[in-house]
């Protein structure tokens, strides 16, 4: 659906994109994870049109304008909170071209995948912060886009709207729109994308399916053992293991990330026997999304 090459955006001296491919297939659900400042916003900013990329090119299928076929819900609401939800979603629909029957059914319709039809009437201004965030979905699809490009569209809304955008956006999947997702909510992620790109420092550092990049870790299994006993005294013993990648040990947890669950883990029961560790709950699982993700782009700080 949406192609970029070698995209490179300068700021300066600072290289905020740094020759960035991308590949989005039809009908999917495609992830765009970083950290702050690792470049996701002038990404999309260029994908969308916003800002001219220093090198490097964008193509959708089917040539043409791409801008027409891209709605773009931007992680600040855009939304004029003195208007109705029919306003707002008027006003847009304007400036898309729209005019008469064709404006009110593109209303119509944006207003039942949001869910707001029974409020429609209502100014923005008494809306809460979930159904703002509907809404602004809702503005995005006025025209019917191929594509649909979400920068963070669940930011500070309660469990029950964001539930609602997921099931909204599910949907339009479903009906063979293709989305674009970028967060910093990991679930959210593993929830909806067919295929995640992670970005730091300007560049995409690994990108696959979920399995694919939980298998790009050299540690594919994680150990995890609720503890009755205290297990520093096998610590250095459990590291120095074939085959044991990582161990993190908390008051009354330890875990251990491994390269094979049944090749490590009965060398990790003898040991912790062999020291008198006692332990209640075992249990084994691949690497959450999160872990994936602090493992390609680092645990210090961003600010």
């Amino acid at each position: 659906m949406l192609k970029a090459t070698g995209l490179v955006k300068k700021f300066g001296d600072h290289t905020a994109v740094d020759g960035v491919d991308l590949a989005i297939p039809k009908g999917s659900c495609f992830g765009l994870l970083g950290p702050n400042g690792a470049g996701k916003t002038t990404t999309i900013s260029m994908l969308v049109g916003v800002l001219k990329p220093d090198a490097g090119s964008v193509a959708m299928e089917g040539g043409g304008d791409f801008k027409t076929k891209i709605g773009f819900v931007p992680q600040e609401l855009a939304l004029y909170d003195e208007l109705t939800a029919d306003e707002n979603l008027r006003f847009f629909g304007l400036l898309y071209g729209l005019t008469g029957d064709a404006l009110r059914t593109r209303i119509d319709a944006a207003l039942s995948v949001a869910n707001l039809k029974d409020r429609a009437k209502d100014k923005v201004s008494e809306y809460s912060g979930g159904m703002k965030r509907r809404l602004n979905i809702a503005v995005a699809l006025l025209h019917d886009p191929e594509l649909l490009i979400l920068d963070e569209p669940t930011v500070g809304v309660d469990p029950q709207s964001r539930n609602a955008i997921f099931e909204a956006l599910e949907a339009l999947r479903a009906n063979g729109k293709t989305l674009l997702y970028t967060t910093h909510y990991m679930e959210e992620v593993e929830r909806l994308c067919d295929r995640i790109a992670i970005m730091d420092h300007g560049k995409i550092v690994a990108e696959g399916t979920l399995s694919e990049l939980q298998r790009s870790i050299p540690g594919k299994r994680r150990i995890s053992l609720e503890l009755e006993t205290a297990a520093d005294v096998a610590l250095e013993e459990l590291k120095a293991l074939p085959g044991v990648v990582d161990v993190e040990t908390a008051e009354k947890s330890l875990s251990l990330d491994v390269e094979s669950l049944e090749a490590a883990l009965p060398g990790i029961l003898g040991t912790l026997g062999k020291h008198g560790v006692r332990y209640g709950a075992l249990a084994s699982d691949r690497l959450s999304l999160e872990e994936v993700f602090l493992q390609k782009t680092g645990r210090s700080l961003r600010d």
